[in-house]
């Protein structure tokens, strides 16, 4: 059974969410299901500029306005700078809109004050692991020792992540989310919209980076589409921070061509524009074939399930029934084995206590996503499973979950939680969700040239650069990277512009 893509996601839909269907369709940005995501998405907390009211030059200009945007104009901010943020798409907030699991990070105060042992030595260990042993060992060295950082840094700012749990690869929960468990994103773009708004700091939407120009070796500013006309502005300093380029059907086609017909959880705006631009002057890419597919995909509408369930104790069974796979493994290993199933596609199943500790299953249920039964019986008849297969596999796993211990696929994460009560089943698939693949920048953030020398002035954040994760992202750890360079990025152009 082949994953035919189905088109764009919502512009910026506030959660994720997926599954596995088999219909082919076209791309259609201006379905009805988009406009309502996008309508959904948009910000309730931040008054965007009139076009009017931009200016001819800023210290900083920020093209961008997804996590690592407002993180990095949040920074320059702070350093003295006068920044602004230009984002093509109607509304802030990107990608980050659409996060769901949390914030990986390791030492934290919230880690230590729930009795969690954890090191920065075994969150680089592990995410090296995670990403086939090719991440750039630099740039991760950096990202594990300023998570904690990333942690304080947002709670400072009133965004306050002292939830936690545990994603694939990871031996530890330090997975950093919300109070209530809910999804990631919705929460920080509205804790970074506020700060942006408090600070002053103008936001143009609709506003079409096109070109980022240079002067005597040195980027002096950007050219862009606003208001139906093309405008340069000068700046002392440029920051990236576009996102990656999961939504461009020909880009995947270039680099990826097995992946051109997956379903992409991707916000519309993730076409690789900075990629391009920062091509145009030189700048070097590293990784371009590293694109990572999830594995608990909505096929209809390109929602992402939340890897948070599984963390809280759902199994993926295939349709007779059975587990296949450490639900807990890295999102490529999950993907794999998730593709060798009859069908090419699995469920989800979980109970109550998975439903209360994950709060998106609430979106998922209105979204219409979930089957829901009262029994394991009932719910097998509904997925037209044996029930007696079923029924045993979720025995095995209840009592696994008891006894702490897997036997069938080594499973040792997310074992808190075993199905009982009411059930529930998503059925999912894998499709496109993070692209490795990017820029190359240095610990810096700046971006860097062939030769390995900075382009004076350029720096870059977030998804839009390549080399952290190596051959595979660890869930959790995007949010993170946006924080982490986001913060850096802004910091170091802002001492740039400084002179």
């Amino acid at each position: 059974m082949k994953i035919w893509k189905l088109g764009l996601v919502a512009m910026l839909g506030l959660s994720l969410a997926a599954c596995g269907n088999t219909t082919q369709n076209k791309s259609t940005s201006s379905s009805s299901s988009e406009k309502t995501d996008a309508k959904a998405g948009a910000s309730k907390t931040m008054t965007y500029a009139d076009p009017s009211s931009l200016e001819k030059s800023y210290d900083v200009i920020i093209i961008g306005a997804g996590g690592a945007g407002m993180t990095a104009a949040i920074e320059a901010k702070d350093a003295g700078m006068k920044p602004v943020i230009l984002e093509k798409m109607p509304v802030a907030g990107g990608n980050t809109s659409k996060a769901s699991a949390g914030l990986n990070a390791s030492e934290t105060s919230v880690e230590k004050a729930q009795g969690i042992e954890d090191s920065n030595d075994k969150f680089y260990e592990e995410t090296l692991k995670g990403g086939g042993g090719t991440n750039d060992k630099e740039l991760l060295r950096y990202f594990v020792d300023h998570s904690a950082g990333a942690v304080d840094w947002l709670a400072q700012n009133g965004i306050v992540l002292d939830n936690l749990t545990t994603t694939g690869g990871m031996s530890v929960s330090r997975t950093h989310r919300p109070h209530d468990g809910s999804a990631v994103g919705a929460y920080l773009v509205k804790g970074l919209e506020e700060n942006i708004s408090k600070r002053d700091i103008p936001v143009f939407v609709n506003s079409d980076v096109t070109k980022i120009t240079e002067k005597d070796g040195k980027v002096s500013g950007v050219e862009v589409k606003i208001d139906g006309k093309t405008q340069k502005v000068a700046s002392k300093a440029v920051v990236v921070t576009t996102g990656g380029f999961g939504a461009n059907e020909k880009m995947i086609a270039k680099y990826r061509p097995d992946l051109k017909d997956y379903v992409t959880t991707n916000a519309a705006g993730s076409t690789g524009d900075g990629i391009e631009m920062i091509t145009a002057l030189g700048g070097a890419l590293v990784d371009m074939d590293k694109i990572q597919i999830h594995p608990t995909v909505f096929q209809k509408t390109g929602y992402l399930v939340s890897e948070s369930i599984r963390g809280e104790g759902a199994i993926l069974v295939n349709q007779d029934g059975k587990r296949f796979v450490n639900e807990m493994d890295t999102r490529d290993k999950v993907s794999a084995a998730e593709l060798k199933q009859e069908g090419k596609y699995a469920y989800a199943v979980f109970g109550e206590g998975t439903k209360d500790k994950v709060k998106a299953v609430n979106q998922y249920i209105s979204k219409k996503m979930v089957v829901e039964a009262d029994s394991v019986d009932a719910l097998a008849k509904k997925l037209d499973m044996d029930p007696k297969e079923l029924t045993a596999t979720v025995d095995k796993w209840n009592k696994a979950v008891a006894e702490k211990k897997d036997s069938e696929f080594g499973r040792t994460t997310g074992m808190t939680t075993g199905i009982s009560g009411k059930v529930y089943a998503i059925k999912v698939a894998p499709g496109i969700h993070h692209t490795m693949a990017g820029v190359k920048i240095n610990t810096k953030a700046q971006v860097l040239k062939k030769d390995g020398q900075p382009i004076d002035g350029l720096y870059a954040a977030g998804e839009l650069t390549g080399g952290l994760h190596g051959g595979n992202r660890i869930g959790g750890n995007a949010v993170a990277d946006i924080i982490i360079f986001g913060r850096q990025a802004g910091q170091q152009a802002a001492s740039y512009a400084k002179g």
